[in-house]
């Protein structure tokens, strides 16, 4: 008698979970996170995988890091920049525009910063979920500059330690095919993806 009901259990506790991840992650698994008013970061993604993400900037949380990352865009320094460090469940990284740049000698990408000085911190109490950008930065607090990384998964151990610059919107599947790194060598990616074109939208 048990064994008829097994199942038709096993199958609505299957449905219950399929429709649970539908309603985590959205309609079409692209969607992350509300677009709030303000402007958005519009990523081209180029190398093993093609694709777009779509970030929504949040210059209310963090103002001076926020317009630091639109300048640069503007300025087409973040084209063409490798994502060099990318670890499985944890993030990726980009944003070196001194030493990353696709073409050239990257061996030291994650090294380099840009022409403009160093960032104070704007840590808030953001959380770091699943897609969130936060600004790279050395031991030291005030030293962002240039570089930003992308979360893969919730990553509670970084909330109030590094600033949020904004949180994807679009393109989940494009950021979990971003090229992994070697996780004997801190993430280091050979042959990484990169960022074809960084545009702003919605200003």
């Amino acid at each position: 008698m048990l064994r008829a009901f097994a199942l038709p259990l096993v199958l609505i506790f299957l449905g219950a979970a399929i429709w649970g991840a539908f309603i985590l992650y959205g309609r079409d698994s692209k969607s992350l996170a509300d677009d709030t008013p303000g402007p958005n970061l519009v990523v081209e993604v180029g190398g093993s995988h093609s694709g777009t993400i779509v970030i929504d900037l949040l210059p209310n949380v963090a103002p001076k890091n926020v317009e630091r990352i639109i300048e640069l865009a503007k300025s087409g320094a973040f084209d063409d920049v490798v994502f060099h460090r990318v670890i499985d469940g944890f993030m990726a990284q980009t944003g070196d525009v001194q030493f990353g740049k696709r073409g050239g000698d990257i061996s030291r990408a994650g090294m380099g910063l840009s022409d403009l000085p160093n960032l104070e911190a704007e840590f808030t109490n953001v959380p770091f979920k699943l897609g969130t950008v936060g600004m790279a930065r050395s031991a030291s607090p005030d030293s962002a500059n240039s570089q930003f990384f992308i979360t893969l998964a919730p990553a509670k151990h970084l909330n109030g330690k590094y600033t949020v610059v904004g949180q994807v919107i679009e393109g989940l599947e494009t950021l979990y095919n971003i090229k992994l790194g070697d996780s004997n060598a801190n993430g280091a990616v050979d042959a990484p993806d990169y960022m074809v074109s960084v545009t702003v939208t919605n200003e």
